[in-house]
């Protein structure tokens, strides 16, 4: 999943990347609310976590301009105004939760999974004919037999079965599982899709991921390489 997060605070967005990303998310940062506002409306998020003291454009104003231009995903606010207005003035602009500073990583991830749960979309278990993902347990497995994933392989297959039947360009992963920060002429998309296929497909006749020359690669079943 792809969050985004709007925190001036270098080293609390610091913190916070680093603990989403080592729970699987991939997380693009934005410093500022208009930095914000460009990124939120030329990308697809999940989640987007915003600060309300912002430069420029702050986090109320930002989340009402999101609301207006019809996204839809979960906004989580943080505050380090711990008042009834404060919080009101946040959920009326639209915010689905909020929380203040300073506050625990423990927290922050449970209400983000609360939110993400709310979702209409969210489910408990991907699969494509034997393979399957549990998302609650983290664990996956093919023919009926657990394949241990690293933190990224897990990502990239989650993001492959949510978008089965479909062509993802290496840009698309990247920006995805790595963040749009990543150098776009990078092979670590084919490196991993490589060491997730000698997990996924190895010692199995019917394979699931293939390569489209020239496009990217799919997830489906049938003939491919």
């Amino acid at each position: 999943m792809r969050m985004l997060l709007v925190e001036d605070e270098k080293n609390v967005a610091a913190f916070i990347k680093k603990g989403l990303e080592e729970e699987f998310y991939a997380v693009d940062v934005a410093e500022d609310g208009g930095e914000g506002l460009l990124m939120a409306t030329s990308n697809e998020y999940d989640l987007m976590i915003l600060d309300i003291m912002l430069p420029g454009i702050n986090g109320i104003e930002l989340c009402k301009r999101l609301r207006e231009k019809g996204l839809k995903a979960p906004i989580l606010m943080l505050t380090a105004i711990d008042s009834v207005n404060s919080k009101v003035e946040g959920l009326e602009s639209g915010a689905d939760d909020y929380l203040t500073k300073p506050f625990a990583f423990s927290e922050l991830l449970a209400r983000i999974k609360a939110l993400l749960r709310r979702t209409s979309d969210s489910v408990s278990e991907l699969s494509l004919e034997d393979l399957r993902m549990d998302l609650l347990s983290r664990r996956v497995f093919r023919e009926d037999k657990e394949v241990v994933l690293t933190p990224k392989e897990f990502s990239l297959l989650e993001y492959l079965l949510r978008n089965k039947g479909r062509v993802l360009s290496r840009t698309q992963i990247i920006e995805n599982i790595w963040g749009y920060t990543f150098d776009p002429n990078s092979n670590v998309v084919d490196v991993h899709v490589k060491f997730l296929r000698e997990k996924i497909d190895a010692g199995i006749d019917k394979k699931l991921i293939h390569t489209v020359r020239g496009a990217g690669y799919i997830l489906k079943t049938g003939n491919g390489n």
